[in-house]
């Protein structure tokens, strides 16, 4: 009979994020990933396989909860404008905070990896055209709402434009320590919704 593990494995992938998203997926040695997670080499191979298996594991788990959180947040009854201006200010919010935006990281890692890893590449081509349709889908309810005027002919484009914003937002993070910029960048983008 096998031992149950000694761990949480959510716990752990946390731990990996964070990790993986200070490093970077070239820069985590498998002593600093250990070290990070606090779980002996055995236990990483037992239950995540690779460092790379860990990784997609680690950067599939913050996606989802990420994109969950987005997809409900759309789907709420209500203004959208104001749920669309929430996300962006809470992506803001997280990017600001130094404990959570060692998560918000991994994006970079992930980014990276996308020419060299096809099951991330997939992954976040999935993950982006499910987020695309949720922007387009609460735009066309803006729009039906009156929130929206006919000047916003092209929703497709602005629920791309709105999806791929999300991710230059951590980029901008990497970039810079003051924090008016990533409110300079989240108030330009939301102005794309004025009438």
């Amino acid at each position: 009979m096998g031992r149950n593990k000694e761990f949480d494995t959510t716990v752990v992938l946390r731990k990996a994020m964070e990790v993986f998203g200070h490093y970077g997926y070239e820069g985590t040695s498998l002593q600093i990933l250990l070290d990070g997670l606090g779980i002996a080499r055995q236990s990483l191979y037992d239950t995540y396989g690779t460092k790379k298996d860990l990784f997609i594991s680690a950067v599939k788990h913050y996606t989802n909860e990420k994109s969950a959180a987005l997809l409900a947040r759309l789907d709420r009854p209500g203004s959208v404008k104001a749920a669309i201006a929430d996300i962006f200010r809470e992506i803001a919010a997280a990017l600001k905070d130094e404990a959570r935006r060692k998560e918000c990281f991994i994006l970079h890692s992930a980014i990276d990896q996308v020419p060299h890893v096809p099951e991330i590449a997939t992954f976040f081509e999935q993950d982006a055209s499910r987020l695309e349709e949720a922007f387009y889908q609460a735009l066309v309810r803006a729009y039906e709402q009156g929130e929206l005027s006919g000047r916003h002919g092209d929703l497709r484009a602005l629920a791309r434009y709105l999806n791929h914003s999300r991710y230059s937002l951590t980029q901008a993070a990497k970039l810079t320590s003051d924090p008016k910029v990533l409110d300079d960048i989240v108030k330009v983008t939301l102005s794309a919704l004025d009438s």
